[in-house]
């Protein structure tokens, strides 16, 4: 499983920006996945920023409630991470996560995610 993440780059405080994440498998079956984004500020450990799980039920880290939506597309095995009033404090990199969907485990941010993305830079400036 690789994940490619894209659609990083540098806004003004305010702006909006859309994070991609393609999932790519060797399963023909459309094996379900809990998916999330994380991020990391230089110096800290990675926080997780949102969460989506194979029902669309999500989750979010209480700052960016309102304003990030993570979302997906099944069929291209793609999940996005919309990004609107985008404040200078959300500046870090964003990684994308996979984990294979097991039924009697839960997805959220504890879950053990196995797979993940080389990153993309968000910079909010002021």
């Amino acid at each position: 499983v690789t994940l490619a993440e894209s659609g990083g780059g540098s806004v003004q405080s305010g702006g909006s920006l859309r994070l991609s994440c393609a999932l790519s498998d060797s399963d023909s079956t459309n094996r379900p996945y809990c998916m999330a984004w994380f991020r990391q500020f230089p110096g800290k450990d990675r926080e997780g920023v949102a969460v989506i799980d194979s029902d669309n039920t999500t989750t979010y880290v209480a700052s960016v409630k309102g304003r990030f939506t993570i979302s997906k597309d099944n069929s291209k095995k793609i999940v996005y991470l919309q990004m609107n009033s985008l404040k200078p404090e959300d500046t870090a990199m964003y990684y994308c996560a996979a984990a294979p969907r097991l039924s009697w485990l839960s997805c959220n941010f504890e879950t053990y995610f196995a797979y993940w993305g080389q990153g993309t830079q968000v910079t909010v400036s002021s």
